[in-house]
């Protein structure tokens, strides 16, 4: 009986599961991380890269890298014209006026981009089982209808996987709390991703759990918060240096990091430095960004987005 893993396919990352010994153990991919970021880079030379790879050339390397996939996922292309604003690579209408990638002259259908994460998690999960894995549990969003679901399906199917089951995000946020377990409770979930965030009211008990409703916000996340840190460095630089960073595609790249850097260190430390060298140059020579990030300052700045 080859083993069923279960995949979180994110809108900003991805993650995959296996059940041992009655526990959800998340598997870490190729290079160790638990998550992947949902990223496909396509390079000039016409390698293709998945994840953390792809997303550190994603500012370099704008109209060849795809992320947020899971937006034009099952969706027809009238449907996406505020999310095609909001990304640099290029989105055109398929044979069925369905939602395409052009990446170089070629067409992809979003199943097939997603397919590349998927395949990805699929053989961190072979390499850490040491066997092969052809069956899998993927979730989506409870808002998720019918073609977008179909859409995840696909996914699968392009990457090798049997999909078992799609199941909603937030029954399954319930089911690994084991709030299935409970007499008849009314529960809410708060998920709170990458790039969107939503809450769902669910109503648990007697090994059932059912979604009565979703709400959100489809374009708030972790993404934000990196990109006001992002904008407080270039906006301090420019007030110490007079350079503005934000035409520098190179300097951003490592900006985008480093902001997601700090935003992390600050949910355990009060205060996270910001170190760049040579982040860039000017006609006296090198120039390095240092700056201290408190945590009082970041929340500051993320307020609004709070109380959204």
């Amino acid at each position: 009986m080859s083993k069923i893993i279960g995949i979180d396919l994110g809108t900003t990352n991805s993650c995959v599961a296996v059940m041992e010994g009655g526990q959800a153990v998340v598997i870490p991919n190729q290079e160790g991380a638990r998550t992947t970021p949902s990223v496909v880079g396509f390079t000039k030379s016409g390698e293709r890269l998945v994840g953390q790879v792809a997303k550190r050339q994603a500012i370099t390397n704008p109209e060849n890298t795809v992320y947020s996939i899971k937006r034009f996922m099952g969706r027809r292309i009238g449907e996406v014209t505020e999310e095609m604003k909001m990304v640099p690579y290029k989105v055109v209408a398929g044979p069925n006026n369905d939602a395409r990638v052009q990446i170089m002259g070629k067409l992809y259908s979003p199943p097939e981009i997603s397919a590349m994460i998927l395949t990805k998690l699929k053989e961190a999960a072979e390499a850490y089982l040491g066997e092969k894995v052809t069956k899998a549990v993927i979730t989506v969003p409870a808002y998720f209808n019918d073609a977008q679901r179909q859409a995840t399906k696909d996914a699968g199917q392009i990457a090798g996987l049997e999909v078992l089951r799609i199941i909603n995000e937030p029954t399954a946020a319930a089911l690994a709390y084991g709030l299935d377990k409970k007499k008849n409770e009314t529960i809410a979930v708060y998920d709170f991703g990458g790039g969107t965030f939503d809450i769902s009211i669910l109503e648990v008990g007697e090994g059932l759990v059912e979604v009565k409703s979703t709400n959100g916000d489809t374009h708030l996340g972790g993404d934000n918060m990196d990109q006001r840190i992002i904008d407080w460095i270039i906006a301090e630089f420019r007030k110490e240096t007079g350079i503005d960073l934000s035409r520098d595609q190179m300097a951003l790249q490592r900006l985008k990091e480093a902001a997601e850097k700090a935003k992390i260190e600050l949910s355990t430390l009060l205060e996270s430095e910001i170190n760049l060298p040579f982040i860039t140059a000017d006609a006296s020579g090198p120039k390095h960004l240092v700056m201290k990030l408190t945590r009082a300052r970041y929340e500051q700045m993320v307020e609004d987005l709070i109380q959204r």
